[in-house]
């Protein structure tokens, strides 16, 4: 898939809530809450247009009854694409413009996601420098396939301060 790389933008949460409620008609109450994350979730952060997006679930085992739901929906179904014990579905195609990921209450995913969410929420510089190193990968990187392994290190250092920085409030 094409790197598309933007600026931030209010629409990125109205998009969240409008999927959200979406997902609640098909999902009902599998549904434990939503939550918005990663970098369309940031105030001020440069991202890809995609919006991240966590479904907490009571039985992710349940969720893998929806595939075929969710495929004559136009989503994509990549199942843990992984990471154990998530069900990932992508919405969009080659104009991707979610990504849906399901978690087990209690998953340790849960909190990595939302504490690096806060910690960036929280740290306004960390945001810029987050945003001008993934506008220099974007121009360095026409395809995701080599864009996203490029930001992996830069992001695990990040999120072990995040998670400093959680440990220490």
């Amino acid at each position: 898939m094409k790197v598309r790389f933007t600026n931030f933008s209010e629409e990125w949460s109205r998009m969240f809530q409008s999927e959200a409620q979406f997902l609640k008609t098909i999902f009902g109450d599998e549904i434990i809450k939503f939550e918005h994350f990663g970098s369309t979730s940031v105030q001020g952060m440069k991202a890809k247009p995609v919006i991240d997006m966590m479904c907490i679930v009571k039985d992710i085992e349940k969720i893998d009854l929806f595939n075929s739901k969710m495929t004559s929906l136009g989503y994509d179904v990549a199942g843990e694409w992984g990471i154990a014990g998530r069900r990932l579905f992508r919405k969009g195609g080659e104009n991707r413009t979610h990504h849906i990921h399901f978690y087990e209450k209690n998953n340790p995913q849960i909190d990595r996601h939302l504490i690096f969410r806060d910690y960036l929420r929280s740290h306004p510089k960390e945001v810029e420098t987050y945003s001008s190193f993934k506008e220099r990968l974007a121009q360095r990187f026409d395809s995701t396939t080599d864009y996203s392994p490029a930001k992996k290190t830069f992001v695990r250092e990040m999120e072990q301060r995040a998670l400093s920085w959680f440990a220490n409030k």
